[in-house]
């Protein structure tokens, strides 16, 4: 027995697909076979599962359970929900690994698995090794038990020990995807006011693309927001680990400034914490959490990346502009959207003032919003290897953590290869226009340099 995965399947933090293409039953049940393999090696035995609400999740839920019991591993299934659950399934039962079924915030005809092992993020060299496993059939042979786990209840009750007071009137927005139900159940037990979008989960995604990061996904939360005038909106992704969120006036509050008004509670109980955040993130953020005495800290864009930093440096708290958001404060150290929304309106009230308010003191500056460009996978890291190379030549303060972050007197900019996609990705940020255009000018210099242009912007 041995399988080959579709190369483009096997991504950077997880591995994903469309169903019928490079995805389908027999790739989830060797995922099972080889993840089964590496729980036994490490010495366990136990292995959670669960799946968010797409067409194609249950038929692969079956697959991978098939090929985790084959493989000599008890399975606990804990049936559809967000990803987040799955985590806090794997964290809380006594189990040695989990792994999420799920698209993620693709569009409807992807899948995917998201995985972890020992409360750690598996991911890299991790998912590459399940494909030599495959290859060469080197796996553990056995015969594993399926019990279920209804964890939903509990999983609530555990969102709801982050709130700490506040009334607010509020609009949730679902997008169909799999955290609908968890909302529901959350939002009976909150004080205040809610208004509920788009809950019952829906693997066709029939109102808007669940991806919180675009302003466009945006428009029925804003149009809820203003006609029943609520204090804000917050909005999840399809499965549930990336946050979105808007003041009382609709404008959109980014994963960078969620995470300022998030840390405000945090550094008043941690002075002198550290808080993390992608290279992605605003100036505006870094110089907020220095003014609030906490001890900022830059790092490389990724879930998986950002949770083992946070590990290592004991940070309490994390975020990232894509709207993932990691509690190790008073929480399991995970990116979970449920989670930061009972933060975000904690956090509301221990400032004292509306989200308005404190959207509105927030420094006014001008960003781009994230441009991503196609790029030769082969030339992808060497492009960024010789813009690195120029820059430090000519003196210019550069920070490469991830890429490139060039800071000047007009606001900084970045240029970076995806790890996920063949693409590069650049963003800018200055005081004023005339600013950001001359930052602009400065990414298209390098990237003539190096012989691409800006041109063309590449999708998702």
């Amino acid at each position: 027995m041995t399988h080959r995965f579709d190369p483009t399947s096997l991504r950077e933090y997880d591995i994903r697909g469309i169903v019928g293409k490079t995805l389908g039953a027999a790739d989830a049940t060797a995922i099972g076979r080889g993840f089964a393999t590496r729980v036994r090696r490490v010495g366990g035995t136990r292995v959670a599962v669960g799946y968010d609400g797409r067409h194609s999740s249950p038929e692969l839920e079956a697959a991978l359970v098939a090929g985790l019991i084959a493989g000599g591993v008890d399975v606990v299934r804990i049936g559809m929900g967000p990803t987040p659950m799955l985590y806090y399934a794997e964290a809380i039962l006594e189990v040695d690994g989990g792994i999420q079924i799920t698209g993620s915030h693709n569009p409807a005809e992807y899948n995917g698995f998201k995985m972890v092992l020992q409360h750690l993020p598996f991911f890299g060299d991790d998912i590459q090794d399940l494909a030599r496993l495959a290859e060469a059939g080197d796996w553990e042979e056995g015969e594993g038990t399926v019990s279920s786990a209804d964890i939903e209840d509990d999983y609530v009750g555990r969102l709801l020990a982050g709130y700490a007071g506040g009334t607010y009137k509020i609009g949730w927005d679902a997008g169909n995807g799999a955290s609908g139900p968890v909302i529901e159940k959350l939002v009976k037990l909150l004080p205040g006011e809610h208004h509920l979008l788009f809950t019952d989960v829906d693997g066709d995604f029939p109102n808007h693309h669940p991806d919180p990061t675009e302003e466009k996904n945006l428009a029925d939360l804003k149009r809820l927001v203003a006609e029943k005038q609520l204090d804000f909106g917050l909005a999840f992704d399809g499965d549930g680990d990336r946050i979105g969120a808007i003041d009382g006036q609709g404008r959109v509050i980014w994963g960078d400034q969620l995470l300022s008004i998030l840390a405000v509670p945090v550094l008043k109980e941690l002075p002198g914490a550290t808080i993390i955040a992608d290279v992605k993130a605003s100036q505006m953020l870094y110089d907020r959490i220095a003014e609030l005495g906490g001890e900022p800290l830059m790092w490389k864009t990724g879930h998986s990346l950002i949770k083992t930093k946070m590990k290592e440096t004991h940070a309490p708290l994390a975020g990232e502009m894509s709207g993932h958001i990691f509690f190790a404060h008073e929480y399991y150290g995970f990116d979970d959207a449920q989670y930061a929304a009972v933060r975000l309106i904690r956090a509301v009230h221990m400032i004292g003032k509306s989200m308005t308010e404190i959207r509105g003191e927030m420094p006014a500056l001008v960003n781009t919003p994230e441009m991503r460009f196609q790029v030769d996978e082969s030339r992808k890291f060497a492009v960024i290897e010789e813009v690195l190379e120029r820059l430090e030549a000519s003196g210019a303060d550069v920070n490469r953590t991830d890429g490139a972050r060039v800071n000047t007197p007009d606001g900084w900019w970045l240029l970076r290869a995806s790890n996920t996609q063949d693409v590069l990705v650049a963003r800018a940020e200055a005081k004023d226009q005339a600013a950001l255009d001359r930052l602009l000018a400065m990414i298209d210099e390098q990237l003539a340099a190096s012989g691409l242009e800006r041109g063309e912007q590449a999708g998702h």
